[in-house]
């Protein structure tokens, strides 16, 4: 039983369609898509089979009861999900003239960080796992509330934690105290996992292999680092460091790729035990090709749509070929680089690559 502890969102999508582009001056029109990375990895881990329950305060509002419909139609749990007065969080997607994806956010006293003590303490006293990450668990009031409920879930080794980060450049704008949150999640964490891209804004100038071996520092049993058709790369509680390979398949989109893999590690994870803060390689090549698998599966279809129990099944006997690691594959999948909600980084300079 998982316990999934953060935000649901609505991303409004821009669209333009026919008519929008027949009739000059015609505005734009927006598609509402439920997510949040959290919102993402409970559905994930319920198509997969898994008792996930989503911890979100979810509002009353029509996108509130949006988000609730979709959660209970793929077999998320939610009877620990708050009831919340405030409004559902927003995102506003659109694309510049490029055709990047481009961000705002609306979540100035919305549902996602008004988080209670009593509220988190809903969760029955035998969940095995939490998971967290992404905006609730760095954004004020809520994160430090979760990150003090997390503190003494992992001092009372109560349960398995797990963590992303997810970063989100532009909605942390004091890097020196956004490194600071994220290490402090870290060091309460059993599991990380986090994007190139991640590491590239939070420690600028560093390479990863660097920064695995700081978070191992922290002491987590297991550090995971995806990094587009390069594959994830992995640290464990011992220093036993493994890279696995990218999938080779025809990609459709990268929406929600990162929370599908989290959502397989999580899954893959849950068959073995934590114990003594060690993994073994073998484990932990098995659970990353299982992650990297949903993730691959998810990319190729539209959308923030992962694979079912039986898809994943399915696809495991054969698996899917690796890619060559020198990129020069055009079918090499760049499924583990940030999802449809990220913001590409510059590894050189640690900034956004384009302005939202």
């Amino acid at each position: 039983m998982v316990s999934v502890i953060g935000e649901a969102l609505i991303d409004l999508v821009r669209e333009d369609d026919a008519a929008s582009v027949a009739i000059p001056g015609q505005p734009p029109s927006y598609r509402a898509h439920p997510g949040g990375s959290p919102f993402n990895v409970a559905v994930g881990l319920a198509r997969l089979g898994r008792r996930a329950l989503l911890q979100a305060r979810l509002s009353g509002d029509a996108f509130g009861r949006q988000l609730r419909a979709h959660a209970l139609a793929n077999g998320v749990d939610l009877s620990i999900a708050v009831a919340a007065a405030e409004p559902t969080t927003l995102a506003i997607v659109g694309l510049d003239s490029d055709g990047n994806a481009t961000y705002d956010f609306y979540l100035n006293g919305t549902a996602d960080w008004q988080w209670t003590e009593a509220e988190l303490r809903m969760a029955p006293a035998d969940t095995e796992w939490f998971h967290t990450g992404s905006l609730a668990s760095w954004t004020q009031p809520g994160a430090a509330v979760i990150e003090a409920h997390l503190h003494a879930i992992r001092d009372a080794a109560a349960a398995v934690v797990s963590f992303d980060p997810n970063i989100r450049p532009l909605l942390m704008p004091d890097h020196p105290a956004a490194v600071e949150a994220i290490e402090r999640m870290v060091r309460l964490s059993h599991v990380v996992k986090a994007s190139s891209e991640d590491l590239a804004w939070l420690y600028p100038g560093q390479g990863i292999d660097d920064v695995l071996e700081r978070w191992r520092g922290l002491g987590p049993v297991l550090v995971v680092v995806t990094d587009g058709s390069r594959g994830a790369h992995a640290i464990t509680a011992q220093g036993d460091t493994l890279t696995a390979p990218a999938r080779r398949v025809n990609v459709v989109d990268t929406v929600g790729a990162g929370d599908a893999f989290m959502a397989g590690l999580i899954n893959a994870l849950s068959r073995f035990k934590l114990a003594d803060n060690e993994l073994a390689l073998d484990v932990v090549r098995e659970v990353l090709d299982d992650a990297m698998l949903v993730a691959a599966l998810t990319v190729q279809r539209a959308g923030a749509n992962p694979p079912t129990a039986a898809e994943l099944a399915a696809a495991r006997p054969m698996g899917l070929p690796a890619t060559d690691h020198d990129g020069a594959d055009p079918l090499a999948a760049d499924p583990l680089a940030a999802d449809a909600s990220a913001r590409p980084l510059s590894p050189e300079a640690g900034q956004p690559a384009e302005s939202a």
